[in-house]
């Protein structure tokens, strides 16, 4: 499958992946992908972490599991590869969102490693997924996992921004310790959610850079 996880983040995470619920993970992961069309390739299941180094990390936006689309899934939350179009409705909805509250256009395509390599884990909850089956990798121990990466940046870190979009990302949030870090919470951007009027009007991406400024750090230029 050809699985690579970059060196910082081996290190921070090295105890988890003696334990049995990994071994047990990874055994699925192996077979549903043998079996199965399963997204992402292997090479991108970790890119979360490859692209942003556990040093590099200053704000952590939470998603669920990879689009099911083939084509469309590459290892980000919310991102897709530059050559997808249309893009995906909740994306849309975060492009609009950032333009209402920064002025910022719509990018030319929906890749979002721009962010990561500013230091935003792009980090879903459940790193694998079937084609066409959302949330068909649920329960077999990547939550566990991610729970992990979200604990270890709480403890082992400082001022970080911690982005909880709908219910299933709010529920991380007795993961964090919220004295050392900001948490902000919101509706998903999904239309169900945004059209409700959650999600338009968070303000999150101005909140998140006035934050990081006010602690000496570099703003993301989203």
């Amino acid at each position: 499958m050809n699985v690579k996880i970059e060196e910082s983040w081996k290190n921070v995470l090295a105890e988890e992946f003696e334990k049995p619920y990994f071994s047990a993970l990874v055994d699925f992961v192996k077979k549903e992908y043998k079996n199965h069309h399963c997204l992402p390739k292997g090479r991108d299941i970790f890119n979360a972490m490859n692209y942003t180094s556990f040093d590099q990390v200053k704000v952590v936006i939470m998603g669920q599991d990879p689009y099911p689309t083939p084509g469309h899934a590459h290892g980000l939350c919310f991102s897709v590869q530059e050559h997808v179009k249309p893009l995906p409705p909740s994306l849309l909805n975060i492009f609009r969102e950032i333009q209402d509250d920064l002025g910022i256009p719509f990018p030319e395509n929906g890749s979002l490693i721009r962010w990561a390599k500013q230091g935003v884990l792009l980090l879903n909850a459940v790193l694998t997924v079937r084609a066409w089956q959302p949330r068909s990798h649920q329960g077999k121990g990547w939550e566990i996992f991610t729970n992990q990466i979200i604990k270890k940046i709480s403890e082992k870190k400082e001022n970080v921004v911690f982005l909880l979009w709908g219910s299933d990302a709010k529920r991380k949030k007795s993961l964090i310790d919220t004295g050392k870090h900001l948490v902000l919470e919101s509706g998903h951007p999904s239309p169900l959610s945004a059209n409700r009027g959650y999600w338009f009007g968070n303000r999150h991406f101005s909140k998140t850079n006035n934050f990081l400024q006010s602690k000496g750090l570099n703003k993301i230029n989203w």
